[in-house]
């Protein structure tokens, strides 16, 4: 049994793909599978082609990547499944994906975000056009299971493909697990991570933070942990460049978890993933009532929900006076994950999801 996996990234180097399928990998080989993991992008074009300008290079790397695409294509027959994580390939052709199901060869498309809307990084801003959104109901129609992080995203998929199933972003609580460090400073932490794509949405709440360095002072501080620095916040906040060898380490030094939404269609797509990393620590978070997250949090019992800044102002200030409850919460927080978010509930579904996909393709043949 072979899967051929169409990647834009690396290994290591997305979380979407990472917690999507990349932590399946190991079981699926030991299932029996073999896994040819195909990416478009390493780690030079990464600096390229997520910055402002660079034209020349950027249409180097396109062109790179239509050659990688081209020999999938022909090598494609030799294959059981074709797993296909977000797009083929990075503009708005579905050339590849189409072909891939003309050859009768099972497609399966994954996504975990509203990737039918334009939401393009901020150094790519003035090549918008040449992305086409609207490409994911085209890939939907093609592929033979379209798998998707939650149900919002899989009620836009079923307009489109009657195979749809819904996989949460998972964590593998074997790797995140929440350790004895001994940390450098004794405020209590308020941590966020993510790139400076989605940046703007820590910076929501920032006249929450002005307001909570106001009323606790030097008892507290704010970690934020990216792909970038970013300088001139009203607070001061410690940056970190992320690094995978310490990313756990980086993480346990929060003492509270964020993750700050707007409530528009592209953030009700999200998985919740920020939320999932830090409670898989046992670790407190809040978290905006948008999407899958009024999901994965009760409020009140593994995590808390906030939506005005009142209520940001409320919920953060009641767990940074009480190291009780940031306990108690927290040990809530990792039990939900290991009974509903983790690789070790899911994988064995991962599995026979590909499996019943192989064998219903192998007798229609």
């Amino acid at each position: 049994m072979k899967i051929l996996a169409l990647m834009q990234h690396r290994p290591d180097r997305s979380p979407g793909q990472r917690f999507r399928f990349e932590h399946y990998m190991e079981y699926l080989q030991e299932q029996g599978w073999e896994i040819c993991f195909s990416n478009l992008l390493n780690g030079k074009d990464d600096k390229y082609f997520y910055s402002k300008a660079n034209y020349f290079r950027k249409a180097f790397i396109a062109l790179k990547s239509l050659f990688v695409r081209w020999k999938d294509l022909r090598r494609a027959k030799n294959f059981d499944i074709v797993f296909v994580y977000r797009e083929a390939y990075m503009l708005g052709t579905t050339y590849f994906e189409r072909k891939i199901a003309k050859k009768g060869i099972p497609l399966v498309f994954d996504f975990d975000d509203s990737i039918w809307l334009n939401d393009t990084s901020e150094g790519n801003k003035n090549l918008a056009w040449l992305k086409k959104p609207e490409k994911t109901a085209e890939i939907c129609k093609v592929a033979t299971m379209v798998m998707v992080g939650n149900e919002y995203l899989a009620n836009y998929a079923r307009q489109f493909s009657k195979n749809v199933v819904v996989v949460p972003t998972t964590i593998d609580t074997n790797y995140h697990k929440k350790e004895n460090i001994a940390k450098q400073s004794e405020t209590i932490c308020i941590g966020w991570t993510g790139t400076t794509t989605t940046m703007k949405h820590f910076e929501l709440i920032m006249p929450v933070f002005v307001k909570l360095k106001e009323r606790f002072g030097d008892k507290i501080s704010y970690r934020v942990i990216t792909n970038r620095i970013v300088e001139g916040y009203p607070v001061d906040v410690e940056m970190l460049i992320w690094n995978k060898n310490r990313e756990i380490e980086d993480l346990q030094y929060f003492d509270i978890g964020i993750m700050p939404l707007p409530d528009d269609e592209w953030s009700k797509g999200k998985c919740g993933f920020k939320g999932l990393q830090c409670m898989a620590l046992s670790m407190p978070v809040v978290m905006s009532p948008v999407g899958v997250n009024v999901d994965i949090v009760e409020d009140g019992k593994n995590g808390y929900l906030a939506e005005t800044e009142e209520e940001w102002l409320e919920k953060l200030s009641i767990l940074i006076e009480s190291e009780n409850l940031r306990i108690e919460i927290g040990k809530k927080a990792r039990k939900s994950i290991e009974e509903e978010y983790s690789v070790e509930v899911w994988k064995i579904r991962f599995d026979e999801l590909l499996k019943t996909l192989l064998s219903k393709n192998r007798n229609e043949k």
